[in-house]
């Protein structure tokens, strides 16, 4: 038998925010989200993983106006 010892690692808060960005990012502009997430730069914080490089997320005006919309519809 092995002494190997493996350490447990889970997603921080950060780090699960930084996936679904990543995820609203791709399906706003309709790519591919691999490249991005095999891009992420964790880093072991207590246990928990955290991205050094999340992604940014911009909104433009018209995507505000079309958030708001669809908002409404669904309330």
């Amino acid at each position: 038998m092995s002494d190997t010892k493996i350490n447990e690692l889970c997603l921080s808060d950060q780090a699960l925010g930084a996936v679904m960005m990543a995820l609203q990012r791709s399906l706003m502009e309709q790519s591919d989200i691999t490249p991005v997430l095999k891009g992420f730069k964790f880093v072991d914080n207590d246990g928990d993983l955290v991205v050094l490089n999340p992604p940014i997320v911009k909104f433009s005006h018209d995507d505000m106006e079309a958030l708001e919309s669809a908002n409404q519809e669904d309330a």
